[in-house]
């Protein structure tokens, strides 16, 4: 299964399907890593382990469309069966989604349809739930609202910070992204 791997950030996510890949415990080819802005840890990382990388920078471009389409291309250039938003954070069109259709995963650090949007683990902690964690869904043209494919809790502990949470949750969105790219692979 050939994958590209979109970024804003440092790509822990990331990370750690390189190095499932690397260990043989994951068979898929990274054809690519992206980014929507220069500078990412996640690309140099990735350029570290020897892959592709390349950036189509948001600011770049007069008009989202335009950036939308310029993502949309590049992408499609390396004829992926997955597209994988690990902690990219644009919300990408209509236009992309059909492109991509059934085909873009997104990771979230919330048990989706509870807490969508940029800050799910703000915004659990701020309604008083016990327990969040995260999803791994298939993306449509709204705002994680696409089909789950996975999910696992995580109990919200008394003294939590949204940085202490947040950090527990990636540790499980991790592996749960390699466990859901390693079966569907295996499809």
């Amino acid at each position: 299964m050939r994958i590209v791997v979109l970024v804003s950030g440092t790509g822990s996510n990331l990370q750690s399907v390189i190095d499932a890949v690397k260990a043989g415990e994951l068979d898929v080819e990274i054809a690519a890593v992206g980014a929507d802005r220069e500078g990412t840890y996640g690309v140099e990382r990735s350029s570290e382990a020897g892959l592709e990388t390349f950036v189509v920078n948001f600011n770049s471009f007069p008009t989202r469309d335009e950036w939308d389409a310029a993502l949309t291309a590049r992408v499609a250039s390396y004829a992926p069966d997955v597209v994988v938003s690990s902690g990219f954070m644009r919300i990408v069109s209509a236009d992309f989604i059909a492109a991509f259709h059934g085909k873009y995963l997104n990771t979230h650090p919330a048990l989706l349809p509870a807490f969508p949007g940029a800050h799910g683990v703000r915004d659990a902690m701020a309604y008083g739930v016990k327990v969040t964690g995260c999803t791994v869904h298939w993306a449509d043209a709204g705002v994680d609202t696409g089909p789950i494919i996975a999910q696992e809790a995580v109990t919200i502990e008394p003294g939590d910070t949204e940085e202490s949470l947040h950090e527990r949750i990636k540790v499980v969105e991790r592996r749960l992204l390699v466990n859901t790219l390693a079966a569907l692979a295996a499809v």
